[in-house]
């Protein structure tokens, strides 16, 4: 069995899973939940990365992807998929590749319904010759669900994925991150290969705010390995981390006394 939910308007302790907003959960592998339709939702997957950015590698994120998604899918007894957008990193791919993203759509077939939200990276033909059918949009549970690189909708609850949200932790670190509000949610990319749109910077809030919605209204939950790390409000950890940046750090008194003593 999985913990139970919480709220995250303040930072909690990590979990398996949390409370997003209103009849949406956040799951540890970078899902959200819809318990009441038993819907999940994953982001930007772009199965078929390593075919169609040329790279000679075998396809093993597309592979890697559907196993989570299936032993998720077990887990929480899902009836749903729902892919929002960027299924896949791009139409033009080899017919390995195309085989390959065909089987783990079939995989998924197996034991749940999937549906297709159509993302940027489809292109025009929406890449149906692998993918088969899409949508623009869809809606569960009183959600609108779209990838999110159109206009928005203002006035509807609206789960997006596109912005690859995630936390950057200096030094190079950073970790996928739910970005959450009342109003608005935005999922983590699923793809290893996207570092993600820093949700401190302020490109991640002109982003954002286009759906009305300010740092002082949204909250964060990051995700690594099988936990979710609520870090509650956006405003505030961007103000605390800012802080921390600012403030120089001296060694303790002992080690300043013992080595940073001036030569005689």
């Amino acid at each position: 069995m999985l913990a139970p939910t919480f709220a995250m308007r303040a930072p909690s302790p990590s979990a398996e899973r949390c409370k997003l907003a209103r009849g949406v959960v956040a799951l540890a592998p970078g899902l959200a939940w819809l318990p009441a339709t038993r819907t999940l939702i994953a982001a930007d997957a772009h199965l078929a990365y390593e075919d169609v950015v040329g790279g000679a590698l075998p396809l093993w994120s597309t592979t890697e992807i559907a196993t989570l998604l299936a032993l998720v899918v077990a887990q929480v007894a899902a009836r749903e998929i729902v892919f929002l957008g960027d299924i896949v990193h791009g139409s033009m791919m080899s017919e390995g590749a195309m085989r390959t993203v065909r089987d783990a759509l079939h995989l998924l077939r197996a034991s749940a319904t999937v549906t297709l939200v159509a993302g940027n990276h489809e292109g025009r033909t929406r890449a149906f010759a692998v993918l088969g059918a899409t949508v623009d949009a869809c809606e569960r549970d009183g959600w609108l669900l779209v990838h999110g690189d159109r206009p928005a909708v203002l006035g509807r609850r609206t789960i997006i994925g596109h912005l690859h949200p995630s936390l950057h932790m200096g030094g190079g670190a950073n970790v996928p991150a739910f970005v959450a509000s009342e109003m608005l949610v935005c999922l983590p990319a699923l793809t290893p290969y996207s570092s993600g749109l820093d949700v401190l910077g302020d490109a991640f809030a002109r982003a954002i705010g286009a759906w009305s919605v300010m740092r002082r209204d949204a909250y964060v939950v990051a995700t690594a390995g099988e936990r979710v790390f609520p870090f509650g409000s956006l405003a505030t950890l961007r103000t605390t981390l800012r802080r921390a940046a600012s403030t120089p750090q001296r060694p303790p008194a002992r080690f300043r006394k013992r080595y940073l003593r001036s030569d005689p």
